[in-house]
């Protein structure tokens, strides 16, 4: 009898034994690939058990939580959605996450370390802090006024203080509201469908994801390649640049809108927009010394994080020189993000020197208790010197004082721009694409308070009636001049 007992007894030990070894086997081993099956739901029910974190502009939030009572139970809202799209992105229970949702999803969702005051407490409970708050530069004032400047045309606007490097403002257009994919069911995948189906592209984020031409807009970058290179030693002085001009090894030659660009001054050529000049020195600056000065404003950069992804703007690092030529005045193959072009402006702007763009200023605990990071002003890039800045800064200030962006004036305030019309498109046969790229300084100010981007499809417009100066410089202005008034 004892001797059964002893075996009863060495039986259960044995079988305790073994469901120990399975237990750690499934908590230690299978633990990983477990919590990736797409069968297994407790993750997803964890992670929207709770509200999550929130969004801020200007202190503000424009997120928010809402109890949908089912399973996965708190559901994405948002505030003005269309409005701050661009810079939300979306955070859906069906879709995943885009854009600062994306970015900052470990500290929106609760998972990051650092939200953690004391490290093992949620260890020990198998619980998890509350989403922390993330709080962005986003100026109200400005991404309204762009915005409402798009109207809805197909177009993007970014913004930049030179300064810092803080994003502004971050419009795309047309846009859409994210609330309407947050949670589940037939709706969310309707709402994806026909957002997805549409001709018009509204979840594109055309002011740091799409690439364009950028037409004259890109002259100024040549101008500052032409300077530092020494190409060109005094900005008045005739070019040299024949009338005709035929494209390097070709019979083809380059057509001029502007009046008086034969032989024109750099100059002149900035605040005529003169597509010969700029060619002209593109040509002579050659491939290598222009793929060096594109690459200090931040071309061909694969890397750069606002913390979301920015598309690269693209200058061919191979190209004969009629291919060089083209791409010296925003043509051919150059191709360039809205947010790329505001860097263009802020490197002007900032004296030479470009800082490292960022959207979000820093994030903190739930109700901004306890900071957990914060972002701090960096360099970039040393674009150009000093001096070739302030010769910018001067042609900049004449081509909108006495020029092509006169539309881009404000009173009491010092305005620098430069228009482009880009062609694209099979034999240049679209719509052009209408660019301003602009900064403004408030008389009396010790420094330029915004520099701005401003780029449109308008696909229902007449190519005459297309314009940098027209169409894209009056949205430039009101955006400046919100940021004058902040």
């Amino acid at each position: 009898m004892i001797r059964c007992i002893r075996r009863a007894a060495a039986l259960c030990l044995l079988l305790l034994a073994a469901l120990l070894v399975n237990a750690a086997r499934v908590q230690i081993v299978d633990a990983g690939s477990l919590d990736g099956n797409p069968a297994n739901r407790r993750t997803a029910i964890a992670r929207y058990g709770e509200p999550r974190g929130d969004i801020l502009v200007a202190g503000r939030t424009v997120t928010g939580s809402r109890d949908s009572g089912q399973q996965l139970r708190y559901e994405r809202t948002y505030a003005q959605g269309p409005l701050y799209a661009p810079v939300t992105g979306f955070s859906s229970q069906t879709y995943g996450t885009t854009l600062v949702e994306d970015a900052e999803d470990p500290v929106l969702s609760g998972r990051d370390p650092l939200l953690r005051a004391f490290p093992f407490w949620h260890e020990l409970s198998r619980g998890r802090p509350a989403g922390g708050d993330v709080s962005t530069t986003i100026e109200p004032a400005m991404q309204r006024a762009a915005y409402k400047g798009l109207g809805g045309r197909r177009g993007a606007v970014a913004a930049l203080e030179p300064s810092t490097g803080r994003v502004l403002a971050l419009v795309s257009s047309p846009s859409y509201d994210p609330g309407v994919l947050s949670g589940t069911g037939r709706e969310v995948k309707s709402a994806w469908a026909r957002l997805n189906a549409s001709p018009t592209q509204p979840m594109l984020n055309r002011a740091i994801r799409q690439t364009y031409p950028p037409g004259s807009a890109f002259k100024i970058v040549t101008a500052a390649a032409a300077l530092d290179s020494g190409v060109v030693t005094d900005v008045d002085a005739p070019a040299g640049t024949p009338d005709p001009y035929v494209l390097p090894g070709t019979r083809t030659s380059l057509p001029d809108t502007a009046k008086g660009c034969g032989n024109a001054s750099l100059a002149y050529a900035v605040q005529w927009s003169c597509n010969t000049v700029i060619a002209d020195l593109g040509v002579r600056i050659g491939l290598r010394r222009m793929v060096d000065a594109v690459s200090r404003f931040g071309f061909n950069d694969h890397g750069l994080r606002i913390p979301s992804w920015v598309a690269p703007s693209n200058f061919d690092t191979r190209m004969s020189p009629d291919q060089l030529a083209l791409s010296a005045i925003g043509q051919f193959d150059t191709a360039a993000t809205p947010l790329q072009m505001a860097m263009v402006s802020a490197a002007v702007a900032g004296g030479g020197e470009l800082k490292r763009p960022y959207l979000v200023e820093r994030t903190t605990a739930r109700g901004g208790a306890r900071t957990v990071a914060q972002t701090y002003v960096r360099p970039y890039r040393q674009a150009m010197s000093p001096s070739t800045a302030q010769q910018l800064q001067r042609l900049m200030v004449r081509a909108v004082e006495d020029g092509t962006g006169a539309k881009a004036a404000i009173k009491g305030a010092t305005v620098g721009g430069k228009t482009g019309t880009a062609q694209h498109g099979l034999d240049n046969s679209g719509t052009p694409y209408a660019w301003f790229i602009s900064w403004a300084q408030a008389d009396g100010a010790a420094q330029p308070a915004v520099a701005v981007a401003v780029v449109v499809e308008d696909a229902e417009a007449e190519d005459s009636r297309v314009s940098g100066g027209g169409s894209a410089a009056p949205i430039a202005r009101s955006v400046m001049a919100a940021a004058l008034r902040k």
